[in-house]
């Protein structure tokens, strides 16, 4: 065990924390309204509170076994381990982009002009919220059950040929042209779901533009709100921030998957790369989030003052 793997072991550690703490205090701030505040609620609060939760889950089950690894803890996962943490870090990457991609679609329909086409459907955006985080989970957990067969532990640490490599894992090498077409209908999914998100938030900026050049006429015509523009703000930087961490370890995946020798170090930044998002979104969502700022305050008054806030 190397001084470099302890302090890596370290950096991971305090991913974790930040990660799960940020995506909590979110969870528990949107909980708080849902019970107190109901009407406060709108839909998209609903899909922050469901990518709280997936968050957690990918930083738990990406990040905690490259920590037993850098502080030199050999047998961690077995086999059935390993099938349970691959097939898990698998469906919930494939929940998050799903989820991710709704969150954005759902805002470009709620801040549309009430002239737009899509006006149409935002009396419906809460009916469709758990049919549609139903569907993806069910779709996910279909697609990916594919993965479980082929995981095995890894015997001795040393990786050679073309397949998936993990901490304490691997995939059986890909030789045929069925493992190929697999990945393949999954880039597929996710292209899908990213060219989604990419379409609606390039609608939200031009909207935000045609705001700014045209603010009068806009406040005139729209339904819009200061507080649905901040929104918007937020969503396209979540949107932002998945595409490039989503792209990033894309690539180093990709690259791992065609190398006949396995870079462990590779393995270790794809995997700081892909729990980046569900560690950074948080804060974005929080950002001029009203329902977390009133949360905080009555957290931090009730500490303070307990007997001034329960007293009558």
């Amino acid at each position: 065990m190397f001084p470099s793997a302890v302090y890596f072991g370290f950096f991971l550690i305090s991913q974790v924390c930040i990660g799960v703490l940020s995506n909590s205090s979110l969870f528990m701030a949107l909980m708080h309204t849902l019970l107190s505040q109901f009407h406060l609620m709108r839909p998209i609060d609903f899909l922050m509170i469901h990518l709280t939760v997936v968050n957690n889950l990918t930083i738990i089950v990406t990040l905690i076994p490259y920590i037993m690894v850098s502080f030199g803890i050999r047998h961690f996962l077995d086999d059935t381990g390993c099938k349970v943490i691959l097939y898990a870090r698998r469906v919930t990457r494939g929940v998050s982009i799903c989820t991710t991609s709704l969150m954005s679609t759902f805002q470009a329909i709620t801040i549309s002009s009430v002239n737009s086409k899509w006006a149409l459907l935002k009396p419906k955006l809460s009916a469709m919220i758990m049919p549609s985080l139903l569907i993806f989970w069910i779709n996910n957990l279909l697609i990916y059950i594919n993965v479980i067969p082929h995981v095995r532990a890894i015997g001795n640490f040393s990786l050679v040929g073309r397949g998936y490599s993990h901490a304490y894992c691997q995939t059986g090498q890909m030789k045929t042209i069925d493992s190929w077409l697999y990945i393949i209908v999954i880039l597929a999914q996710d292209l899908v779901f990213l060219t989604l998100m990419l379409c609606t938030s390039l609608y939200m900026v031009s909207l935000l533009y045609r705001h700014h050049r045209i603010a009068k006429y806009v406040h005139r015509c729209s339904s819009q709100t200061p507080a649905e523009i901040r929104a918007t703000q937020n969503i396209v930087l979540v949107v932002s921030c998945f595409a490039f961490f989503y792209c990033s370890n894309n690539f180093f995946t990709f690259y791992s998957l065609s190398v006949h020798e396995k870079i462990p170090a590779l393995e270790a930044i794809s995997a700081v790369l892909s729990s980046c998002f569900p560690i950074i979104s948080p804060f974005f969502l929080m950002r001029n989030n009203k329902l977390f700022s009133k949360y905080f305050c009555f957290t931090v008054m009730r500490f303070i003052c307990p007997h001034t806030l329960f007293s009558g």
